[in-house]
């Protein structure tokens, strides 16, 4: 019951992620009827078996929208302002709802698992985040610590300053169906309407993958989900904001960086524009924004370097006043000096003075305007090209310049300028230039008079100077420029553009396709390649809180690029034996059992009655850990043991590899067998120094199938397949042989295992670059193997990890007519989806 019934003014308080409001004086009633918000993490206790499913957060609700779940009829409110009473009951995550009637909300939903609605894609749930449990000392381990004086005391005092202000950890489920969102909302963008969003944003995703950029930077968000796979990013505010997210992301050099979505909260919007993501926010539903983002198509963009130095043709002396630096120095958009660039740092100065006064989009468009028309009538710019020096890949455009009387250059990366308009344009029939792309590793420079500004806002164009990779520019007095949008009076300088890298941005689909067609083939799963290490009980006691040091104790010695030779020399095969073997001096004990190395403070040890509760990727980093209690010490405590145990699998035949029964122990009830008996195997190598590897004859079937392949042999080919070799398997370069034979062009090796082999070869992808066969055919320009290819029905509408189709690689291959050939197929092959699709 309300506490404050009387006061209408009392204050009150609104949870962004649950959507109930509650008087300041009431909240402790929120604990006596044990309504909790919803969770947003799980605890991290030491051994806390996984809940691999997410459960509703029901809430009781005096206003509903939508439809009952279970009887289809709405939720009608009579005199719903005064109303008490409770008319719906629905879930935060998914946002099911009933009515509040035993007839529609029946007890079997308050347990059942949440499917967290139409955005499961995108939400990263509760159970992927790890609240970090800080190490608290029991009795028994500060009795051990007080006998013994090792360095437990301080590794331990050590990692917790390190994950200081880290409370948490992610343990990801990697899957193809989903793409998680990092959500970054700059409130202070355009009409201040990112408070609005970011509230939104929580209510539709958990809270936790929503940040204001106004509280704390991007990059503890980006550290901490760093790991995550298929992560993409949403940048909510201007362009100047989008910028900041990618000069993180280049400095925590991510592998592969995630691409970034745009929601335009900014004044300008160039760089959203020509992602197709519209000039300005307005009021459209939160719940579209994230299908948008969800199956919006990767595509690259080009970012530029800005080196500023100091005009070296000017004596010290010489030098007039200004900042001796640009406010960025990388660019995504344009750089520009003159006109455009003196208005923009009018505005920026009056936002600085007065911030209440630029609180709306369209106010702030009326400022531009304003200043722009004093500064036309004062003519600040007029000798502009009497000032600069403008060389672009060594073309010296000087001359051109001076002649045109320019009071405004732009060198441009991306279609869009000054809130929408085109200043390259078209150039249609024009040699000498190409259509616009934000892609190619050219930068547009173009010159502006003052009649050719005016003629923007109708459609008009600049004058067309040069498409280039490098630029070099003179300045001989202080000059305004503004880079992104972000302006200064700069010093005279020279500044060198050159081309700093492409990043990978999430472009607005024109329609949804993330809906699977009928017949597109079925993904295959990604192959997991991890190293073991192997640990004693007396390291494992002694380093378990340093993970840096037991990292060490096992750390390999030699990479098995470094031992191919070997590998080569020694092979050993026991043919009565179907199981995986692990080559070591010495065989597991029965007692052995994995390690969590996951979490912050230190190592724990998995019950092998839990092993059914964990991921292979929960509990390793790129590793697995394993405890053998007997195994004999042979190195003190903290010296490398040498190299740690090899799992390699035995191939007895095709079907064996792909047969869960003889796979080793690593997954449990969702997907992972139980690991089988292991087997020592004999030291056939006298010499002590040698490294004994274990090599299977699944790797030595590839081998020679990949030599048949690239020599071209067809027979040898033939005879290694009816041998009983799987033309599904990848080699260490993750490609699989159709890769091999249509990047070497050998038609008929393809045409051959397009008939043999299984469909699924056809869109399989190399897990380094993304790239199928069609793609590596069209990377070098095979057009026989295109064709068979496509015949076959490979997909020309798969993008690898650039977000390059097979057509793109054509066109970058410089071979147009196959290019075209490939389009054409393309839009044959949408007409056959639509059809499929709209068949009745």
């Amino acid at each position: 019951s309300c506490q404050v019934k009387f006061s209408k003014s009392a204050l009150r308080r609104k949870c962004a992620a649950c959507k109930i409001v509650v008087h300041n004086a009431c909240m402790e009633q929120l604990e006596k009827i044990n309504f909790r918000c919803k969770p947003t993490f799980r605890e991290g206790g030491s051994r806390s078996p996984r809940e691999n499913f997410v459960r509703h957060h029901w809430v009781h609700r005096r206003r509903q929208e939508g439809k009952c779940k279970q009887c289809g009829k709405g939720f009608q409110q009579k005199f719903s302002f005064h109303s008490k009473e409770i008319v719906a009951i629905s879930c935060s995550w998914c946002k099911l709802a009933f009515h509040n009637k035993v007839t529609c909300f029946m007890l079997h939903h308050i347990e059942e698992p949440c499917s967290l609605g139409a955005h499961a894609a995108v939400i990263v749930p509760p159970t992927w985040i790890i609240k970090v449990k800080k190490p608290q000392n029991s009795l028994k381990t500060s009795t051990r610590r007080k006998k013994r004086t090792s360095f437990k005391r301080k590794t331990s005092k050590r990692g917790n300053e390190d994950n200081k202000g880290r409370p948490f950890v992610i343990k990801p489920i990697s899957s193809p169906l989903m793409k998680p969102l990092l959500v970054f909302v700059n409130p202070k963008s355009g009409g201040n309407q990112g408070t609005k969003v970011l509230q939104m944003f929580m209510w539709y995703l958990n809270p936790r993958q929503v940040f204001d950029l106004s509280q704390e930077g991007p990059r503890d968000a980006l550290e901490l989900y760093r790991k995550v796979p298929n992560l993409r990013i949403l940048a909510c505010g201007g362009d100047g904001t989008v910028g900041w997210i990618l000069s993180i992301l280049d400095e925590l050099q991510l592998s592969p960086p995630p691409p970034v979505a745009v929601l335009p909260l900014g004044t300008g919007n160039d760089l959203a524009r020509t992602l197709n993501w519209g000039g300005g926010y307005t009021d459209e539903p939160v719940s579209k924004i994230l299908c948008h983002v969800e199956d919006g198509t990767i595509v690259q963009l080009d970012r530029w370097n800005l080196q500023v130095e100091r005009n070296p043709d000017l004596p010290q002396d010489e030098l007039e006043d200004g900042a001796r630096k640009l406010p960025l120095n990388v660019f995504n958009n344009y750089f520009s000096l003159g006109f455009d660039a003196h208005v923009t740092l009018e505005f920026h100065e009056s936002r600085e003075a007065n911030p209440e006064k630029f609180n709306s989009r369209f106010r702030n468009k009326m400022f531009y305007a304003g200043a722009a028309f004093t500064d036309f009538l004062q003519r600040s710019s007029r000798d502009l090209s009497k000032h600069v020096k403008v060389v672009c890949d060594g073309t010296d455009l000087t001359p051109k310049i001076q002649e045109l009387k320019f009071q405004c250059i732009v060198f441009l990366n991306i279609p869009r300028y000054c809130a929408g308009t085109m200043p390259w344009g078209n150039p249609g029939d024009h040699r000498d230039f190409e259509p616009q792309r934000h892609d190619d590793g050219y930068i547009e420079v173009i010159g502006f008079t003052m009649a050719s500004l005016a003629a923007l806002q109708v459609g008009g164009h600049g004058e067309r100077l040069h498409q280039c990779r490098e630029v070099t520019l003179l300045t001989y007095k202080s000059i305004p420029m503004q880079v992104d949008g972000e302006p200064c009076r700069l010093a005279p300088s020279l500044i060198r553009i050159s081309l700093r890298n492409q990043a990978n941005m999430v472009q607005k689909s024109k329609r949804r396709t993330s809906m699977p067609l009928l017949n597109d083939p079925h993904s295959i799963p990604d192959r997991l390649r991890i190293r073991v290490n192997r640990i004693n009980l007396q390291e494992y006691e002694g380093l378990h809180y340093d993970k840096e040091k037991l990292r060490e104790a096992c750390k390999l010695e030699e990479d098995l690029q470094s031992v191919t030779s070997t590998t080569q020399r020694v092979h050993y095969q026991d043919q009565e034996s179907s199981f995986p073997r692990v080559l070591s001096v010495q065989r597991l004990s029965p007692r052995w059992c994995f390690l969590d190395a996951t979490s912050a403070d230190r190592f724990y040890r998995i019950d092998r009655s839990q092993e059914h509760l964990h991921f292979v990727t929960e509990i390793s980093q790129d590793e697995i850990f394993i405890l053998d209690p007997e195994m004999v010490m042979s190195q003190q405590v903290g010296t490398p043991p040498g190299m740690p145990d090899l799992v390699v699998e035995q191939a007895t035949g095709i079907s064996d590899r792909w047969n869960p029964a003889v796979r080793k122990r690593m997954l449990s009830d969702s997907g992972l067998g139980k690991i089988s008996p292991h087997y020592e195997v004999p030291d056939k190598q006298k010499d002590a120094s040698q490294t004994h590897i274990l090599t299977s004859v699944f790797f030595l079937s590839f081998a020679a199938l990949l030599q048949a392949v690239i020599s071209g042999d067809l027979l040898k080919f033939i005879e290694c397949c009816k041998k009983g070799a799987n033309l599904l398997i990848q080699g260490p370069d993750h490609c699989s042989l159709l890769h091999h034979a249509a990047k070497t062009g050998n038609g008929e090796i393809v045409k051959y295992i397009l008939e043999h082999g299984p469909a699924e070869l056809l869109d399989m992808t190399d897990s380094e670059t993304g790239e199928t066969a069609l793609h590596k055919a069209a990377c070098q320009r095979h057009r026989a193997v295109c064709q068979l290819l496509v015949d076959a029905g490979a997909s020309l509408r798969k993008t690898d990890s650039k977000g390059k189709t097979p057509r793109d690689r054509a066109q970058q291959a410089g071979d147009p007519d196959l290019a075209s050939y490939l389009e054409s197929r393309q839009n044959y092959q949408m007409v056959s989806h639509e059809d499929l699709e709209t068949a009745v």
